[in-house]
């Protein structure tokens, strides 16, 4: 028998014996065919099904997603592809065969949403492009990923999460003066560009289809998204003229606001901008004397204050400073790796780490959902299947 038990915010939720909530997810009305692979598309919707969305994964029997195959393993399992993939059901096509084709063209009458991660063109020569499926389902929301989008005269063209930020302004006044542009750890242009702006503009889609009954054709650059995401620089440079440049800037090593290296060769955070907490930095390394420099953006005063910073900082561990600044309020947080940063008390107070069923009564520790709803919580149900572990289920309906 379902129990009652409070959830993370305190508040009572319906759950199994076994603890496994049993509320709806926000999404839990939407039915989703992916065409996806690599990062962008199947990130996107591991959110969409995490939100309760029923995701129908469609791979190809004999071309192997590269995140399937990409090291680690874990007991014979991509770390990537079970983390990426959870929650969804999976079935095989080669969508090169007339069958295959009516196969998802019957499938696609039930579905809300499709997700395709092809170039431009790719999928309408299967004869499953948005003109073909719409007049199947009017109503469909049709969510295209690349990495320049279906129009312009790089729509073609081959690229990667560094060409996106190359391109689009990004990595120019990113990194150091001497240097250059960083390669950065994470996948901006893909994550922050191709999923979450596929996740926005499906929802903003099936907001309006519901609305109206009318489906559309939502196009993803992830150039455009990273384009996009020059905010307050790009602002500046259009409206104003002022060209961005490596540590020119307030917020890109022009400034205080940086990292600096500790005794023991780790790294500190310093976002200590506003008067308050400039004033607590600088009194924290003896030169309260400097913190009414902290907003002069001349390059004199802001190289002094560095100045100061590299060498206080440089003179204690990490360890050290840690126990400093947790008396304070001031906007100075230690470098974590991130093994250190999985069991830091916030991000599990945010239960951010979570654990996934693997399917055999055991689970796999993961990345848990972001968004926390206060009613209808996400779940991420189970890892990523195997490739058409769900044909049975779906293509032998009788």
């Amino acid at each position: 028998m379902p129990v009652d038990t409070p959830n993370h915010w305190g508040m009572v939720v319906a759950t199994s014996q076994k603890g496994k909530v049993l509320m709806p997810g926000p999404l839990t009305s939407l039915k989703v065919l992916d065409f996806s692979t690599l990062l962008p598309g199947p990130y996107a919707t591991m959110m969409l099904a995490d939100m309760g969305a029923e995701v129908l994964r469609v791979e190809s029997p004999d071309r192997m997603d590269l995140t399937r195959l990409t090291p680690p393993h874990d007991e014979g399992v991509a770390t990537a592809h079970a983390y990426l993939n959870r929650g969804k059901q999976s079935i095989t096509l080669n969508l090169k065969e007339p069958e295959a084709v009516e196969t998802i063209r019957s499938l696609v009458a039930d579905y809300d949403v499709v997700v395709e991660q092809f170039r431009p063109g790719v999928m309408a020569r299967f004869g499953l492009g948005y003109e073909s499926l719409s007049a199947i389902n009017p109503g469909l929301v049709y969510c295209s990923i690349t990495g320049y989008g279906q129009t312009g005269p790089y729509k073609d063209r081959a690229g990667h999460d560094i060409n996106y930020l190359a391109l689009s302004g990004v990595a120019s006044y990113s990194g150091r003066a001497d240097t250059g542009p960083p390669p950065l750890g994470i996948q901006v242009a893909d994550v922050a560009g191709g999923s979450h702006h596929a996740v926005m503009g499906i929802l903003a889609a099936v907001t309006h289809q519901r609305q109206t009954g009318e489906g559309q054709h939502v196009d993803i650059s992830m150039t455009d998204a990273a384009f996009a995401m020059n905010a307050m620089a790009g602002a500046a440079c259009l409206a104003a003229g002022e060209e961005p440049a490596p540590e020119t800037g307030m917020l890109n090593g022009g400034a205080f606001y940086d990292y600096y290296q500790t005794a023991d060769g780790r790294w500190l955070s310093v976002g200590s901008l506003e008067p308050p907490f400039a004033k607590q930095l600088f009194t924290v390394i003896g030169r309260p004397e400097l913190a009414a420099k902290g907003l002069n953006p001349k390059p004199e005063d802001q190289r002094q204050l560095k100045k100061a910073l590299r060498e206080a900082i440089g003179e204690r561990t990490l360890a050290e400073w840690q126990a400093i600044f947790d008396e304070q309020d001031a906007c100075v947080e230690p470098v974590l790796t991130l093994r250190e940063a999985t069991q830091h008390p916030q991000i599990q107070g945010r239960h951010m780490v979570i654990e996934v069923d693997r399917g055999d009564g055991r689970t796999q520790k993961q990345i848990g959902h972001p968004l926390k709803f206060s009613a209808t919580p996400c779940e991420s149900a189970f890892i990523g299947k195997s490739p058409g572990a769900d044909n049975e289920r779906y293509l032998n309906r009788g």
